[in-house]
């Protein structure tokens, strides 16, 4: 939760083909209402990161069957302006979660409803329980009349560590999700050398 780190920042947002196209022609982004979305609902970019981007977008189109978008896979590439961030990267971000997820338990404890959670193996790939915690987050700060979040940023090691006993995992990303559209700065093609190593 702050204003702290460098404002504006490289997003790498994987999708389909004709989706890049029609946002580069000025449509707006679709916000992601998934329950299980990592950083709850809003617009998703990979930062710094179109490899993985277009790793995502070639996932979903081979998940075609089990409801997969993207029939060609594809990269957008955005200026985002991080503004009031939720920075999950930092103390105060990650304590204003922590809490939160009290909130959320106290709430569900009085109701007859189960508490989310999360799953899909050892990466948690379906954040159903992070989602909600980052939703309800957004939804009591509206109802206390304090600032929104304009974006939220994590880091999240995933996938196979990169050799034995590796701290270091082929997946690993910081990821952006931007909550209010005006976050977005401009749109661009990805030029074929943000994809060099």
């Amino acid at each position: 939760m702050h204003n702290l780190a460098a404002s504006f920042v490289l997003g790498y947002h994987g999708c389909d083909a004709t989706v890049a196209e029609n946002l580069l022609k000025n449509e707006p982004f679709i916000h992601s209402e998934n329950a299980y979305d990592w950083l709850g609902s809003g617009i998703y970019f990979w930062e710094a990161n179109p490899h993985r981007a277009l790793s995502w977008a070639r996932e979903n189109a081979a998940r075609k069957a089990a409801g997969g978008v993207v029939l060609e896979p594809a990269v957008i590439g955005a200026v985002v302006d991080l503004g009031f961030c939720l920075d999950l990267i930092t103390g105060n971000g990650i304590a204003a979660v922590e809490t939160a997820h009290h909130g959320l338990t106290k709430l569900m404890a009085g109701i007859p409803a189960d508490l989310p959670v999360n799953s899909g193996g050892g990466d948690l790939r379906l954040r159903n329980l992070d989602c909600a915690v980052v939703n309800f987050l957004h939804s009591t700060r509206a109802e206390r009349n304090l600032t929104e979040f304009d974006t939220v940023r994590g880091v999240f090691s995933e996938g196979k560590q990169i050799y034995p006993t590796a701290g270091f995992r082929g997946k690993t990303h910081i990821q952006i999700c931007v909550r209010k559209p005006a976050m977005i700065k401009g749109v661009f093609r990805v030029p074929e050398d943000h994809f060099s190593s």
